[in-house]
Formats: C-alpha cells, sequence, structure tokens
C-alpha cells in the first residue's frame, strides 16, 4: 500500500506527464526526408520549391510576383498538368479593394466525377516586404508535393481535381474571387481544401467553412482518417470572430461550396513581415500540413462530393491516439439536463446524510472565486504594466512579442501559485467534499451559457461530468484516499483544455491572457479533490510562484531586439500636390535611430492630414514632419464625364499613373451614396439588403484601393452617385520604392530592424486632388 507522499507524487507526475502528451502529440515531431518513398510526401523536397519562391518579397505587380508565378506554373508542368493562368480584373467592395488577378490553374481529369475537389492555397505574399514562406509559400509547396505524390502512385481519381493557386489573396482575397465568379469550372466544385498560415509555425489547426451545419464534413475529415487530426467546433467559433478571412471565405460566400482551412497561427509575430522566411518556417508545421493533405487528396479524389449540405451541426474535438469525437448539437441540452439533476441530487443526499455541509459550501465559494478574480485582475493589470516596462511591445503589431510564450508560462505559473496560495487553509480546515461544489456550481453556470450561447463549445460538458463524478465518489466511496483514480479520471480534461490555455493568446493576442488564467483557475477548482489530499501542496504553491518570477526575469531578459527578433519601424513621405507640401510619416509610436532621421528630435504629434486612412487594426499614424518638396511625377487624371440628370451625377474618371506606382486609393472627403460603381469595366456587386453599392457615413472613406498588376495599367473609373453634392474625390498614389528612391539620401535600416507590417511602409505617396466639374 502506497503512503500518501508517495501517492500525491504519483498523482502529480501524472498530470505533468499528461500535459505534456497533450502538446507532443499534436504535430509531427520529425520530417520527412529526401529519401522517402517517391509515392509518399517528403517536407525536404517540398521545402526545395519553398526556398525558390521566397528569395524576395512577391507582393502583386512586382518582377518577382511574375518569377514565383512562372516558377509554379513549370512545376505544375513539368508534372504532365496543362496550366491556364486566368487573367481578371476583379473588385471586392467588402474589402473595397481591386486589381488584375493572374490566378494559376491545372486539373487532373477524373473518370466519372460529378463534383470537383479544389486544391488551393495563394502565391502573393503580404504587401510590402513579406517573403511569404508561411503565409502562403507553405501552401504552394504542399500542394507541389503532394500532388506531385498523388500522380506517382499512377491512379486516376474518379473525381476531377483541380489546383488553384490564387492570386492577390492578400488584398482582398480577389483571386479567389475571380475564380469563384468568373471562372466555369467554379459551378462544379464540390469541397475545397484551403492552406493557410497566420504564424510561422505551430500545430496545423482544421478549421470549417460551411453555409449550413458541419455533420457530414466532419464525417468526411474522419474518414479521410489523418495522422494528425487538430480540430474543435469552439476553434471554429473562435476563428469566426477573428478579423482574418481566407480564399475559402469566397468560395462559401459566393459560390455556397463547403471547405476546410488547414492554418498554423503560432510564433504570430513573423506574420506579413520580411522574418516570414524559409529559415523560420517550423519543418515540423509543413510535415503536419503535408500529413492533411496527402490524407483527404486520397480520400476525396474518390469519395461522393454531390452531398456535402447538411442542416445538422457537430460538437468535435480531438483526442490524442483516439482521433476525433463528435456528436450532434442536439445532445447538449439533454446532457445537460441529466447531469445538472444528478449534481442537485447528489447535493440533496450530501445534505441529508450531513456530509455536506451548508456553512461548509459557501465557505468553497470563498477560495474558488478570490483566486478567479484575484488572478484575472493581476493578469489584465500585470500585462498593462509589462506594456509600460517593455514600451515596444506596443511596436508589434500582431499583439503577439517575441517572447510571448515565456509570458504565457510565467501567467499560468502565477496563477496556480495563487490558487495553493487561497486554498491553502481551506485545504487544512475544510473537507475536500465542501469545497470542491462552488467550481462544480461555476462549470454548471458556464455549460448552460454555452448551451445557449455558444453551442461549438459544447464538448465543455465534460468538465461537469467530472465534477458530478468526483462528488459521487467522494459521497458513496469508502476509500480514504481518492486521488489517484481522480487524477486518472481527470486526463480526458487535461489533454482537451491544456493547450487551449496556450492557444487562446496565441490566436488572439497576449491581451487575451486573462482568459489563460481564468481557464487555469476553473481546471484547478475541478482537480481540488485531488490536490487537497497533497500533503506538500504549501509546498507547491511556493514553487510556482518561484518558477513564476524566474519565467518572468527570463522573459525580460529576452525582451530587447536582436538579429532574429526583428525591431519593426515605419516612414513614408507624403507629397500634397495641391498644396506644394511635404512630409515625413510614421505609424510608431515611439521614434528609434532609423525614424530619427526623417522626423528629426522633434516631429509632430498625429497625422499631417485628418483625412488619411487608418491601416489594418486601425493603426494610424503617430507622428509627421514637414518635407522638402522633391519633384515626383504625379498621375495624370482625366474627367471623361460629369453630368446631372435629376438627382444622379454621373462621373466618369480616368486616372493615369506616370510612375511606377503600386497602389491608388480612391478616397471621398464628404458621405456619399455611389448607386453604381465601375472600374476598368468591372462593376462592384451591391451587397445584400442594401440600396446602394458603397454608403459612406463618414467623412475621409476609402472607396476603392487599386492595386496596379501590369504595366502601364490605369484606373477607369465609371460611378452615379445620388444627390449632386461635391464628394470631394482625392487618390493617394503609392509606391514602395522610397529605399531604393534616387531622391533621398539616408542610412539604412540595422540587421536588428524590418519594416513595420500592416502599414504603409517604406512608400512614396502622392496625394491628389479629383476637381470635378458639372458639363
Amino acid at each position: 500500500m502506497l503512503s500518501n507522499k508517495y501517492i500525491s507524487v504519483f498523482s502529480f507526475l501524472i498530470i505533468i506527464a499528461t500535459i505534456y502528451l497533450s502538446f507532443s502529440t499534436l504535430m509531427p515531431k520529425k520530417i520527412s526526408n529526401a529519401s522517402t518513398p517517391l509515392t509518399e510526401f517528403s517536407t525536404e523536397r517540398a521545402l526545395v520549391h519553398l526556398k525558390e519562391i521566397t528569395k524576395k518579397p512577391h507582393y502583386i505587380g512586382t518582377g518577382e510576383h511574375k518569377k514565383v508565378r512562372e516558377y509554379i506554373v513549370n512545376q505544375l508542368q513539368q508534372l504532365g498538368l496543362t496550366t491556364e493562368i486566368q487573367q481578371q480584373v476583379t473588385l471586392n467592395g467588402k474589402f473595397r479593394a481591386g486589381t488584375t488577378t493572374q490566378n494559376i490553374i491545372a486539373k487532373i481529369k477524373g473518370t466519372d466525377a460529378e463534383k470537383t475537389l479544389l486544391l488551393l492555397t495563394h502565391y502573393d505574399s503580404a504587401v510590402h516586404s513579406s517573403l511569404g514562406a508561411s503565409d502562403a509559400g507553405s501552401g504552394v509547396v504542399t500542394i507541389l508535393e503532394s500532388v506531385r505524390v498523388f500522380l506517382a502512385k499512377n491512379k486516376q481519381p474518379k473525381n476531377d481535381i483541380i489546383i488553384l493557386i490564387s492570386d492577390a489573396e492578400e488584398i482582398g482575397l480577389l483571386g479567389a474571387s475571380a475564380f469563384v465568379n468568373r471562372h466555369p469550372w467554379a459551378k462544379d466544385v464540390g469541397v475545397v481544401l484551403n492552406f493557410e498560415a497566420r504564424g510561422s509555425g505551430g500545430p496545423s489547426y482544421m478549421l470549417l467553412e460551411t453555409n449550413g451545419g458541419n455533420k457530414k464534413l466532419i464525417e468526411h475529415f474522419v474518414a479521410a482518417n489523418p495522422k494528425y487530426p487538430l480540430a474543435s467546433s469552439l476553434m471554429y467559433s473562435i476563428y469566426k470572430m477573428l478579423p482574418n478571412d481566407t480564399d475559402l471565405t469566397i468560395f462559401r460566400e459566393d459560390g455556397d461550396i463547403e471547405g476546410y482551412n488547414f492554418a498554423f497561427i503560432d510564433d504570430h509575430y513573423d506574420y506579413h513581415t520580411v522574418q516570414d522566411s524559409y529559415k523560420r518556417l517550423d519543418k515540423n508545421t509543413l510535415e503536419h500540413q503535408g500529413t492533411y493533405l496527402m490524407a483527404l487528396l486520397d480520400y476525396f479524389a474518390d469519395a461522393d462530393l454531390s452531398n456535402l449540405k447538411s442542416e445538422t451541426d457537430y460538437v468535435y474535438f480531438n483526442l490524442p491516439y483516439i482521433g476525433m469525437v463528435y456528436y450532434p448539437f442536439s445532445w447538449i441540452l439533454p446532457m445537460l439536463i441529466v447531469l445538472s439533476l444528478l449534481f442537485i441530487g447528489l447535493l440533496i443526499y450530501g445534505f441529508t446524510q450531513q456530509k455536506i455541509k451548508l456553512k461548509g459550501l459557501f465557505i468553497g465559494f470563498i477560495p474558488f472565486l478570490g483566486s478567479l478574480i484575484l488572478s484575472g485582475l493581476i493578469t489584465v493589470y500585470g500585462w498593462k504594466l509589462l506594456l509600460k516596462i517593455h514600451p515596444q511591445y506596443q511596436g508589434v503589431l500582431h499583439g503577439f512579442t517575441y517572447n510571448g510564450h515565456w509570458y504565457i508560462a510565467a501567467f499560468s505559473a502565477l496563477t496556480l501559485a495563487l490558487c495553493f496560495m487561497f486554498y491553502k487553509k481551506h485545504f487544512e480546515k475544510e473537507d475536500a467534499l465542501n469545497l470542491m461544489i462552488a467550481p462544480i456550481f461555476i462549470w454548471l453556470f458556464i455549460n448552460i451559457a454555452v448551451a445557449i450561447y455558444l453551442k461549438g463549445a459544447g464538448y465543455f460538458i465534460m468538465t461537469l461530468l467530472y465534477g458530478v463524478v468526483s462528488l459521487a465518489l467522494y459521497l458513496f466511496s469508502k476509500k480514504e484516499n481518492l486521488s489517484i483514480l481522480l487524477t486518472v479520471l481527470s486526463i480526458p480534461i487535461l489533454l482537451v483544455f491544456a493547450p487551449l490555455i496556450q492557444m487562446l493568446p496565441v490566436g488572439l493576442g497576449l491581451k487575451m491572457l486573462v482568459v489563460s488564467s481564468v481557464f487555469i483557475v476553473l481546471l484547478f477548482g475541478l482537480l481540488i479533490p485531488v490536490f487537497s489530499s497533497y500533503k506538500n501542496h504549501k509546498n507547491l504553491g511556493r514553487l510556482f510562484l518561484v518558477l513564476s518570477i524566474i519565467i518572468f526575469i527570463s522573459a525580460s531578459f529576452k525582451s530587447k531586439y536582436s538579429v532574429d527578433r526583428k525591431q519593426p519601424n515605419s516612414i513614408m513621405y507624403v507629397l500634397d500636390a495641391d498644396k506644394n507640401e511635404a512630409y515625413w510619416a510614421t505609424y510608431d509610436k515611439h521614434i528609434d535611430e532609423f525614424t530619427k532621421q526623417f522626423l528629426g528630435d522633434n516631429p509632430t504629434e498625429g497625422s499631417y492630414d485628418n483625412l488619411t486612412t487608418s491601416s489594418k487594426y486601425g493603426t494610424n499614424i503617430q507622428w509627421h514632419k514637414k518635407a522638402k518638396v522633391k519633384t515626383i511625377i504625379q498621375p495624370v487624371i482625366e474627367i471623361v464625364k460629369d453630368t446631372l440628370i435629376a438627382n444622379k451625377r454621373s462621373v466618369h474618371v480616368q486616372i493615369k499613373p506616370q510612375r511606377m506606382s503600386n497602389r491608388i486609393e480612391f478616397i471621398s472627403k464628404n458621405p456619399i451614396l455611389i448607386e453604381s460603381f465601375k472600374v476598368n469595366g468591372q462593376s462592384y456587386k451591391k451587397p445584400d439588403n442594401e440600396k446602394y453599392v458603397i454608403a459612406l457615413r463618414d467623412h475621409g472613406k476609402t472607396v476603392l484601393s487599386y492595386y496596379l498588376a501590369l504595366e502601364n495599367e490605369m484606373l477607369d473609373i465609371e460611378m452615379t452617385i445620388i444627390d449632386p453634392v461635391d464628394p470631394g474625390f482625392f487618390i493617394y498614389e503609392t509606391s514602395y520604392d522610397l529605399l531604393e528612391s534616387m531622391h533621398f539620401n539616408f542610412k539604412p535600416r540595422t540587421e536588428t530592424m524590418m519594416p513595420t507590417p500592416f502599414v504603409i511602409n517604406d512608400a512614396i505617396v502622392v496625394k491628389k486632388q479629383i476637381n470635378l466639374v458639372l458639363n
């Protein structure tokens, strides 16, 4: 018979081992090398392609963009496939974006196809400095290698297989829109497998896109049997909350086509930066993407794709070595009712048998709610304090710092320390039976909220199940020490929820660390019967406190920028052609040595103009300074037509760049209602249930951001405006060539710096008014 001391040690080791297992089984731990048989996926062979297509930034309109396109076409042709370049002027009213897209398309013919399987990713990198290794070079090479393997097996599929390497995803999902709305093959697509990235490493998550229920998509996914399935119905709910649509969103919204996203989100600080490189991509992550595509490509090549629609939704999650667990939403409420009644029945029995004391029950809420509230407050204000101590963190617009994982670990350890400290005296004075009821009550209310508002988190019911079983064992078991049994029973909960504690701040930013702290307290509460039996629980509290301090100190040492953790900064030169004034401007909150050479010691806070548009994540210009006016060749603006009939004003404008420009932003100074809007022959689609194509209710809003993809491309804009108001149109013509311009002389960034992503950067911008005159 083991002594209580050894039982406690054994129980604690089981918990530690389970948490380790929950992370270690998420993705492959080694990659397939170049000697892997030709009929199997090889990450090393895929990496050969990745190295070729990520040498330089290749955003739309650049020479490198063309080189990458030609390389992909060549590789597909070497596989014996006929390729097509779909060139199409495309607009997206949701993002107010447009360009001439050049999609790469190929097809593997099937034997008896009613519906088609489509493999999807994009080849353009983010504007303007990203090398695009993860986003989405990883998707390109995963598809190239998987298609090569599939063809090497010499097995003709039942279904046609379309390979779509789309263009202009980064500027508004425009390549996907061109295919779905313009290509004749789109109507035959039955399901889409889309490969994406929002970081440079970590496990790849499966995220569904469906207009209906997910039942059949989940059943097919399970039948395909990928080696490392990682998905949950909660993750899809979180995904829908993020401001990041994918190409697959266009297939769902415009084509009513179902599909799967496979995306990794860790190391988010590399996303859309020059650090999204071949060197920094996690090779095991690429292997994970390969395991998904090979399993699903083989399966869907011959599956029935004609009936993937469903009205039924499943709750689903994955368990190591078991795979996907799923059940209908309709089970959520009955399970909740049964467990609630069991819980109430056990409480009544406990009271009648005088095993549960009313006073002890209420006392049990004190340490639980205390640790929940205090850990939440410390996490929220602790992170705000860290932003004050390390103001450079605010320059990382992703919301996840280079040492972000250290902070997750530090706040997690601190939360555990607080829990043990709050419960220290109560473990000694109160019966565990009384202390365990408060957490079960809270989990009951959480599951009620889930059943009403967030059914995707329906698998949280396992926490209530564990709580009820624990309570029943304490009430009816004659064993003195149940810690080993309860520890073993907690394994499924730890396997499911431990990765969630890390994933939430990784996916949503470190500002969401508080959610992780709350989850830790909630899980700690469930394990009170286990921890209360530990004779050394006081020492565990001290251990976690010391551990958190050590991790916080380590994170501080890793807070500085370096060659591998570059400091983002931004600068642009703006010429107001009408006023003949020029400005230097930056989106950075803090001036560094690089931006100081432009802005000097005393820049003016805020923007040079109150009508500048904000970038992604709402980042606005922080500082500016007047600059010398340089001779920048201005675009030619021609008013072809400006007439008024009744209350409708018809305007036809042509904008002709005279230099190597990358983008033209067309902005209305005043609120405006636009009934129709056409660019280079293509029209904005009117939103559903809307009277106007564009309704701008505020001042200084973008009508169109058009990216120039072709040589000598111009903008030909025709529109009908409601009411004869002067819209006050003007344009920002942008070129990302500031660093190469002969007009300026400055020191380049140091090796520890990089361009800030998500903003206009390293750019020469010309602002020019469009002077309409009724005729």
